[in-house]
């Protein structure tokens, strides 16, 4: 029996998810093999062994529970060991770490770091490849040199002023999108169809991140592809983005007001395969290992061109990842236990 540490909430704007997407492991996770040792991290940054039920993260008040207890890692390297601030002295041992933090301080390589510098096996990407990941820019020159077609972008730096922008806006044409660098889940995105939306659009970016993308507008539409492993690598099915309007942001992701998500993807057999396998170069290209969700576009006259890769991606119900891993023959719970496997021997 192995014990591994689920951490989950964070110091993010998607720590709602985070709690739907632990609730999901936990539901999962086959306790004839696995011992959860869940710690939860609130939105201020407080560490707490969490003792509660399922239902308790459902309803988003699992830190306020009484069964919660200050804790922390223990940093001697291979200790492994979780220790209890309440003044008993008490400690817990656990054998690997799954991190269900999605976006800032969790996706982007802190807390995988953390957790390597303890010699910990992390359930999912390592800290290099999580911040290359959750860095638009940097995730997008070694796509490129991967062989994958990336869009055309300029990079901009604080301090960086709107005429320099501006021009930079028209040689990419408009519409176009102003993205922070580093922010997850569409956060501080705008599209642009006009030179007067601009500014607006580069304040919101700058809010979130010191470094901002002007990007080209892909025409045609997003599909996704679930990649798994670390050496050998398994596909899932490729999914398909189908928007009435706007683009995928962060209300779209989790609501679903005006967009639909088809699995398998409405395209043919060899299209499929021909975006599998380039989420499966970009995959290794940013180092990716145990799993990742690797996010495409599909114009009009069948171009492949990368957009970013999530390396924790949700894993509620009917989040992508295990939706597409799904349809390619991993039920949720097996899904889970090899995710795990991977882990902890990789």
């Amino acid at each position: 029996m192995q014990t591994i540490l689920v951490l989950f909430g964070g110091c993010s704007t998607e720590y709602e998810v985070s709690l739907q997407s632990a609730h999901g492991v936990l539901s999962h996770l086959d306790r004839s093999r696995f011992t959860p040792l869940t710690v939860g991290i609130t939105r201020e940054g407080r560490w707490l062994r969490y003792g509660g039920p399922l239902s308790g993260l459902e309803t988003g008040d699992w830190a306020s529970r009484p069964d919660c207890v200050p804790c922390a890692l223990s940093l001697d390297r291979g200790d492994r060991r979780l220790l209890w601030l309440d003044g008993s002295g008490r400690s817990e041992g656990f054998d690997a770490a799954f991190p269900i933090l999605h976006g800032k301080n969790g996706e982007d390589g802190t807390v995988q770091g953390l957790l390597e510098l303890m010699d910990v096996p992390v359930v999912g990407c390592g800290a290099l490849s999580s911040a290359l990941c959750m860095d638009k820019d940097r995730a997008h020159k070694l796509a490129a040199l991967a062989g994958v077609r990336v869009p055309r972008s300029r990079l901009f730096r604080r301090g960086a002023v709107l005429p320099q922008m501006a021009q930079a806006a028209e040689e990419l044409g408009y519409p176009l999108f102003v993205k922070p660098v580093r922010a997850g889940s569409s956060f501080g995105i705008s599209k642009v169809n006009a030179p007067d939306q601009l500014p607006a659009a580069v304040w919101t970016a700058f809010a979130h991140d010191r470094e901002i993308l002007l990007e080209e507008a892909v025409p045609g539409f997003e599909v996704g592809c679930a990649v798994m492993g670390s050496d050998e690598l398994t596909v899932g099915a490729v999914d398909e983005i189908e928007l009435a309007d706007g683009f995928f942001d962060y209300t779209e992701k989790y609501s679903l007001i005006t967009s639909r998500i088809h699995c398998p993807a409405r395209i043919s057999p060899e299209k499929a395969a021909e975006i599998q396998e380039a989420a499966k170069a970009v995959y290794r290209a940013l180092d990716c290992r145990v799993f990742a969700r690797v996010d495409l576009f599909l114009t009009p006259w069948g171009e492949i061109v990368f957009n970013e890769v999530n390396t924790i991606p949700g894993f509620t119900a009917h989040s992508r990842y295990p939706g597409m891993m799904a349809a390619a023959g991993w039920d949720f719970s097996r899904l889970i236990t090899r995710l795990i496997e991977l882990g902890v021997g990789a």
